[in-house]
């Protein structure tokens, strides 16, 4: 079995990791930054919006069990791509729609995901596809304590009560036959 990567941004990272932990052939979630200029970029330095980077995950996945194609798929769906530097009450550069494209064959992937999403979106896709190399391709890890945060210390966090079950609900929905809890 081989693991292939994914590097996607769509608002908060807690948000974002909880919903592709609960998708079928996904290995790993690891919440991060990416995209910026300052090396080692710390929480409260990518939350003033000063550094660059987007909160973002890294996914390990099976490639034969879930394609890249359709883990864009689950993002689209499961974050609003017409959102300009935002989601919902976050707000800022590092909260943008963004995909970091690991070689070009994702990138091809990445532009017939953005296409496929733009036609049933509300609006424009404004996600960025940004080139992982040069300066702000280095991936950073989060802090630890932000790693598995749904399952350590969200369902205490009344933001991520309010924003992660009704992504969930629509994962299951959309995509029951890739979630690992309707399956299960």
């Amino acid at each position: 079995m081989t693991t292939e990567y994914a590097t996607i941004a769509g608002g908060c990272f807690w948000c974002t990791e909880a919903v592709f932990k609960d998708v079928i052939g996904v290995e790993s979630v690891e919440s991060g930054y990416i995209g910026g200029q300052v090396p080692n970029p710390t929480y409260k330095q990518v939350c003033g919006g000063d550094t660059g980077h987007a909160e973002a995950i890294r996914v390990g996945f099976d490639p034969d069990r879930l394609s890249y194609g359709d883990l864009l798929d689950v993002f689209f769906a499961t974050h609003d791509p017409t959102q300009l530097n935002r989601q919902g009450n976050d707000v800022g550069t590092q909260y943008r729609s963004a995909i970091f494209p690991a070689d070009d064959d994702q990138r091809l992937q990445t532009r017939a995901a953005i296409e496929r999403a733009g036609e049933t979106a509300a609006g424009p896709i404004v996600t960025t596809i940004e080139t992982p190399n040069g300066v702000g391709a280095e991936w950073f890890p989060a802090e630890g304590y932000h790693q598995d945060y749904w399952e350590t210390s969200g369902r205490s966090n009344p933001y991520c009560m309010a924003v992660i079950p009704p992504k969930l609900q629509k994962l299951r929905k959309s995509f029951a036959a890739r979630s690992k809890a309707v399956s299960a």
